[in-house]
């Protein structure tokens, strides 16, 4: 046994464990607003618990392991606690900069556990227990990320797309989830019409709730498998962000989305931005997140029902052969605002 090599172990999973236990104490910080109350200013425990309403010896040690664990900074001369502003950046707010959602997303085991031992999959309703009591639903980093980037980063990115759509067409955005996404573009666009699909009408009675509220007379959603999505009408754009490797049947989703695609229309797909093949994705500090997110939500979802099982780490290299398989003739890869994803332009 080489000791160097297993010292050097050693010291790298006492870093993973504790970055495990530090993500479900940014997934406490973030539910119960610990993390929005420091942001507020200098405080004690005491005079921090008091912000949040919540207990004092609670927080004196989740403060503990902010402090240890460098997210927060301690002065023992007056007691205080500092959330400096370049870490409350990246764990308060409505921006697409605070990851502390993906905490709580991580959170969302359910009976993974199970399918290890069984196989089979995990209905999307399985995780809303979770999300409910990390205090999070399923799409909230990407609502952040809508807000911010979904017209200026990823519609923006296709060169006349913004026009086309101030102008006015009818837009389907399959696997739309919360329907945030289709919100944002219709208060953008309002001479286009948006139409939200998804199969789970659960998440699809917060997309009404949010359409009704805001007034949105071009925006809609129903109920359906994007793998049955028919041919007509025909659309001059189709969307689809960071859905099509949850579905069941992807590839089939790709071809219906392509035969209901009009003469010189166009398929806008954002997903995932690594290799097909495992060793091309060593070295990326982005991967293993990754893989971990796909395997604890997107590859038990569309295993359900003896689904494709795809994964979020499907890869660029497949995804664009299935792509070519269904049809399209020209697919183009751009950048995307962030280093994770990347944009598929497609064309027949």
């Amino acid at each position: 046994m080489d000791s160097g090599q297993r010292d050097a172990f050693a010291a790298r999973m006492l870093g993973t464990l504790t970055g495990g236990a530090l993500t479900l104490l940014i997934s406490v910080g973030h539910r119960t607003g610990l993390f929005e109350a420091a942001a507020r200013g200098p405080a004690t425990s005491a005079g921090l618990a008091s912000r949040a309403g919540l207990s004092e010896r609670y927080v004196r040690e989740w403060l503990g392991a902010m402090v240890t664990g460098r997210l927060v900074s301690y002065d023992p001369a007056t007691g205080e606690y500092v959330l400096p502003p370049e870490h409350a950046c990246f764990l308060t707010g409505d921006g697409a900069s605070n990851i502390a959602p993906v905490a709580a997303m991580l959170r969302a085991l359910g009976d993974l556990e199970r399918c290890f031992a069984g196989g089979g999959g995990l209905p999307p309703a399985a995780f809303a227990p979770h999300f409910a009591a990390a205090g999070s639903q399923p799409g909230e980093t990407w609502r952040r990320i809508y807000d911010e980037q979904l017209v200026p980063g990823f519609l923006g990115a296709v060169p006349g797309l913004l026009a086309r759509l101030a102008a006015g067409i009818t837009v389907p955005d399959v696997g739309c989830g919360t329907g945030h996404a289709v919100t944002v573009a219709a208060r953008a666009f309002p001479a286009s019409r948006f139409l939200g699909v998804d199969i789970n009408r659960q998440v699809l009675a917060a997309a009404g709730a949010e359409r009704a509220r805001l007034s949105l007379g071009n925006a809609a959603f129903a109920a359906g498998d994007a793998a049955t999505l028919p041919a007509r009408p025909r659309f001059d754009l189709i969307t689809a962000f960071d859905a099509v490797h949850d579905q069941h049947s992807p590839q089939q989703v790709l071809r219906r989305v392509r035969a209901a695609l009009a003469p010189g229309g166009m398929f806008l797909m954002v997903d995932t931005k690594f290799s097909s093949d495992l060793a091309g994705n060593v070295g990326n500090p982005l991967a293993a997140l990754c893989y971990a997110i796909s395997l604890l939500y997107c590859v038990p979802v569309s295993l359900d029902g003896r689904g494709a099982g795809l994964g979020a780490m499907w890869g660029t290299e497949r995804a664009s052969q299935m792509l070519a398989e269904a049809g399209f003739g020209q697919v183009e890869l751009l950048d995307s605002p962030r280093p994770q994803n990347c944009i598929y332009v497609c064309r027949p």
